[in-house]
């Protein structure tokens, strides 16, 4: 039952903290308006850079990483409370904290559901979790946006790598089975929601129609 109770307080508390979406709330009270009302409709850091400019776009950005870092934190430290006989990953509370931050990033409670598209706060959960892997995601980021200008494309190849960087550092680090699997598998679902999200900007890719930075887009 106190398994049970410490898993529920560290999925609510991360969607409760996933749900404070900075993008709209910047937009709200810094510039009087709603960022999902332009661009793409999202609430995350590019449309607000796009709508609201550069000052905007950090705000959104730090506050949308530390909501997942905290997240994090929380959920370890709830899972730390367990008897010490319990046996479950320490990676569990993690991972539980990391998604349910992430959903209420994509669905927030306070703001009729409708938020971002998940990559930061992703980001954030990741740093908490796995600051190792940052660079390489930084790296393959990049690699995908510098030539292209599209930072969908980054951000789904970002999400794409995550699980398998997962899988190779578990392996490389020697996890036990139990916190390999727990890992990767919660590396997965957050890959699967941050895609699914961008399944729109898929579908532009495909199409030769997707917003590049820095280069002149036709009116869609």
């Amino acid at each position: 039952m106190w398994t049970i109770l410490i898993a529920a307080a560290a999925a609510v508390q991360a969607y409760l903290l996933g749900s404070i979406d900075t993008g709209i709330l910047v937009s709200k009270y810094l510039y009087h308006d709603d960022v999902r009302n332009h661009g793409s409709g999202a609430a995350g850091m590019t449309n607000m850079l796009r709508t609201f400019g550069k000052k905007a776009a950090a705000l959104t950005a730090l506050g949308d990483v530390l909501k997942g870092v905290v997240s994090v934190c929380i959920g370890r430290w709830l899972f730390q409370q367990l008897p010490g006989g319990a046996e479950f990953s320490p990676y569990l509370g993690v991972y539980l904290a990391a998604i349910f931050a992430v959903i209420g990033h994509l669905k927030p409670l306070y703001f009729g559901f409708k938020g971002g598209k998940g990559v930061l706060v992703a980001g954030g959960a990741i740093l908490a979790i796995q600051p190792v892997l940052i660079p390489f995601l930084a790296v393959i980021f990049l690699a995908c946006l510098l030539p292209t200008g599209m930072v969908s494309l980054g951000s789904v190849t970002m999400a794409v790598s995550y699980p398998v960087l997962t899988l190779l550092y578990g392996l490389f680090r020697g996890y036990g089975t139990a916190d390999l699997v727990v890992c990767v598998a919660g590396a997965c679902v957050m890959a699967v929601m941050v895609i699914y999200m961008h399944r729109s900007n898929i579908r532009r890719i495909r199409e030769g129609k997707e917003y590049r930075f820095g280069r002149h887009n036709k009116k869609q």
